[in-house]
């Protein structure tokens, strides 16, 4: 098994966050912890098509949304000022909510955005983490005390 230092926890976040329509997947090496890109068209390499089940890397699906739709309503319903949150909250509801609730944060609370990338990106490292462990890329050992080190921020 290898170490939380091998793997890019930004990249499995990363992929574990992008919604794809399965033309094309982010996979990890299980013995190296290099990430690889596979297209339906292109393979890996981008010129030679590839079947996903004829390479010994594991692919990285995608958490359904709502799963990082959460991360909005926590963060929305943790910040101290009532009426951004309130704002936040409402911009959350229905289709559409993703590119609202980032505009309400850009257009009328920039000051608010430097706290949502902490919180969001902390979550989904943990997310990685969490997924290396339920593929058995690193112990849960490792993940568990990974979780406990890195709890949600302290939001404004």
């Amino acid at each position: 098994m290898l170490g939380l230092d091998r793997f890019d926890l930004e990249d499995i976040a990363m992929a574990l966050q992008e919604q794809t329509d399965y033309e094309y997947f982010h996979l990890v090496d299980p013995q190296t912890g290099e990430m690889a890109f596979w297209t339906r068209d292109g393979g890996i390499d981008g010129e030679h098509p590839v079947d996903l089940d004829d390479l010994a890397l594991i692919v990285i699906d995608p958490l359904p949304s709502a799963v990082w739709h959460h991360d909005m309503v926590d963060f929305a319903d943790g910040i101290s000022d009532e009426q951004a949150g309130g704002r936040l909250a409402r911009a959350i509801r229905g289709k559409g909510a993703f590119r609202r609730f980032k505009d309400e944060l850009h257009e009328d609370y920039p000051e608010l955005l430097a706290s949502w990338h902490e919180f969001s990106d902390l979550r989904a490292r943990r997310r990685a983490v969490e997924w290396l462990a339920d593929h058995a890329l690193v112990d849960r050992e490792i993940a568990d005390r990974f979780a406990a080190e890195h709890p949600d921020p302290d939001l404004p």
